[in-house]
């Protein structure tokens, strides 16, 4: 059994161009990506353009760098997000302030991103869907439940004729449980999969970085939805319990020590990896461990290969027997 490929997700270094980021990636050590749509694929044009996705297919192959997954992340929260200026940083200039405009260009794109990652050859596209109610989530003004129930049925009406499409392509949609999303926690993902009925289309983007900070086990979370687990991030946070530091950040930068968590390189922060790893091995989890790396604190090549060497180190198998199966011998 050959072991979990090593990726990287893309997103964090958009400012590469493919070619270097393969070559910066081989060179440390990585077998693959989770590739940005809106940085280092152009969903769009692996669909409507021979030439540009003949020369996307051939650098990756100079590499010898795969694909694991996809990620339509940005484009995923103009979907189900009430419009705010910030969304406009994910959009085209064409239908920035726009909202409604945003909401069928990324429609589009979601729609899209099945069908490259189809021609591609890519199962999974990671993804946020957004949230009409992550206003909502602390209960005042006053929440009724009749808001509550609203905005899930509205995230099931966004997205379930986006789920067709991908249904027809055979590719599947990972969520990341994440704040500003309609499934941030246990209990919310819970709700939105009995929302939509289970629906195997959708799994989920595990994320343990995002879990642990509101108090959330990522082990219990992955234990519980392991049937749902179609991608893994490796990601950490470190917790800062010093008295004044809440979790919900201050409204301070991310890398400032004041705040109640950061995210850091791996290793160094709370996330019990060794665990994760063993819930992935009992239940049977192939794919990609894929390393999203983002530490304000670190300078991020350093960080990059640190985190690619650390993945590899504890990317172990289960054992094929028994430690005391001599001791059962007859």
């Amino acid at each position: 059994m050959s072991k979990r490929p090593v990726n990287i997700c893309s997103g964090q270094f958009g400012d590469l161009s493919l070619e270097e980021l393969c070559r910066t990636m081989k060179a440390i050590g990585y077998d693959g990506f989770e590739l940005a749509a809106q940085s280092h694929v152009d969903v769009f044009r692996i669909v409507n353009d021979p030439a540009y996705r003949d020369t996307f297919r051939e650098t990756l192959a100079n590499y010898g760098m795969g694909i694991g997954a996809i990620s339509g992340h940005l484009m995923g929260q103009c979907v189900g997000d009430n419009w705010d200026p910030r969304l406009d940083n994910f959009a085209p200039a064409a239908v920035k302030g726009k909202p409604e405009e945003i909401r069928a260009w990324a429609v589009e794109g979601m729609k899209t991103a099945a069908k490259a990652a189809q021609i591609l050859g890519v199962k999974v596209v990671t993804c946020f869907l957004g949230s009409p109610i992550w206003s909502m989530w602390y209960s005042f003004p006053q929440t009724t439940p009749e808001m509550v129930d609203a905005g899930f049925r509205r995230i099931r009406e966004l997205w379930a004729p986006i789920f067709d499409v991908y249904d027809e392509c055979g590719v599947r949609l990972a969520l990341e449980v994440h704040p500003t999303e309609i499934a941030f926690d246990y209990w919310s993902t819970k709700r939105l999969l009995e929302e939509l009925d289970y629906r195997p289309t959708l799994g989920l983007n595990f994320d343990p970085s995002h879990l642990l900070w509101q108090g959330v086990d990522p082990q219990v979370f992955l234990h519980d939805f392991a049937p749902q687990i179609y991608h893994v991030h490796m990601k950490d946070v470190k917790l800062s319990r010093d008295g004044r530091s809440g979790i919900l950040g201050s409204h301070i930068e991310f890398g400032d020590t004041r705040r109640g968590w950061n995210f850091v390189s791996l290793g160094h922060g709370d996330v019990d990896f060794d665990g994760i790893i063993r819930e992935l091995n009992q239940m049977g989890y192939h794919g990609p461990l894929c390393v999203e790396w983002e530490d304000s604190g670190m300078e991020r090549l350093f960080g990059a290969k640190e985190a690619c060497e650390f993945t590899r180190r504890i990317n172990f198998e289960p054992s094929a027997f028994s430690f005391d199966a001599a001791l059962k011998a007859e």
